[in-house]
């Protein structure tokens, strides 16, 4: 979450205007995050206040997917899932346009993300996102991956030529560069490798897209990603959030926790084990390309957390150099 577009008061009246849910009390901005214009709304309706969360999609994100993001997120609720639920107008519909960004509002979840990453968190992580998996299999409409495998490639030479002649950058692109090589010759479904289950998949599953209260997850959130892939992608993304400490130290007792809890809800196949040195090389060849493009492309006084991608260019040198999928606690 982040904010890249600020809101004048009375855009901000009249769009509410717009819904049932009280007059406005209270709004603020909310910094965390690299995607999306995110504030929170508190209002009061009969003296009753409620929390709520206005998002404001930016440029990453195709409006055209916008109803599948909020279908997705309505039928997971649906399906009993603790996640973000798409608040209609009174005309009913949950999608509408605010300075001139499309905007929609969601109900707020409570719960606390975990700033440092234990142990303790992995297997309810890992619980939390099969039941994901689970639920989204009768979800029918599918979204293709905008910034999976075939994405990588073209991302890569954008950012190279963002760039420019920063000195530490050529060394560095070069090297993503041998690696994409390599990941792509072994991607499961292309070049004679295996294909693996598909489904709907969160593929933004971080620490700060999950809430705990009381040891368990209460809510998972951010769901501007989510598309129709491989599901065991979805496990190598987590491996790579949760796995690995601020210092880049990867923790095996970590990963084998998270998928301990992952397949008491639904076990893993022998051939998705086997690919997820592959896969989790991909989750942070991903992560590492569009955080290093955003470092280089964020503007100056935008409201936003960049990240840092060298750390998963650690992450991604750790992968490449796994012996096998023992290497993630098997």
């Amino acid at each position: 979450m982040a904010v890249y577009t600020e809101i004048e008061d009375e855009e901000l009246e009249r769009f509410l205007a717009d819904y049932d849910i009280g007059h406005l009390t209270a709004f603020r901005g909310i910094a965390e995050g690299v995607e999306n214009s995110n504030f929170l709304l508190r209002t009061d309706k009969a003296g009753v206040a409620s929390d709520f969360i206005l998002t404001l999609y930016e440029k990453r994100v195709n409006p055209d997917d916008l109803p599948w993001f909020l279908g997705f997120m309505r039928h997971l609720a649906t399906e009993g899932l603790s996640c973000p639920l798409p608040v209609a107008g009174k005309d009913g519909n949950a999608l509408r346009m605010l300075a001139g960004r499309p905007a929609a509002i969601t109900t707020f979840l409570s719960g606390v993300w975990p700033r440092h990453v234990h142990e303790a968190h992995c297997a309810p992580l890992g619980a939390a996102l099969a039941r994901l998996h689970v639920a989204g299999s009768s979800y029918a409409p599918t979204r293709a991956n905008s910034l999976g495998p075939h994405a990588w490639r073209p991302l890569l030479n954008a950012t190279q030529q963002s760039a420019g002649s920063e000195e530490a950058f050529p060394a560095l692109i070069g090297e993503l560069d041998q690696a994409l090589g390599r990941i792509l010759s072994d991607w499961p479904g292309t070049n004679g490798q295996k294909d693996l289950p598909h489904g709907q998949i969160h593929a933004d599953l971080f620490p700060d897209n999950v809430f705990f209260l009381d040891g368990k997850v209460s809510g998972l959130i951010d769901f501007y990603f989510a598309c129709t892939d491989l599901l065991a992608y979805d496990v190598a993304i987590c491996l790579n959030a949760w796995c690995f400490d601020d210092d880049g130290a990867f923790h095996p007792v970590f990963a084998q926790r998270l998928l301990e809890g992952y397949e008491s809800i639904r076990p893993l196949s022998a051939d998705e084990r086997a690919a997820l040195p592959t896969l989790c090389a991909g989750a942070a060849m991903r992560f590492a390309l569009t955080r290093l493009y955003d470092w280089i492309n964020t503007p100056a006084g935008a409201m936003v957390t960049r990240k840092n991608p060298m750390a998963y260019v650690q992450r991604l040198r750790f992968h490449l150099s796994a012996a096998g999928s023992e290497a993630y606690g098997g």
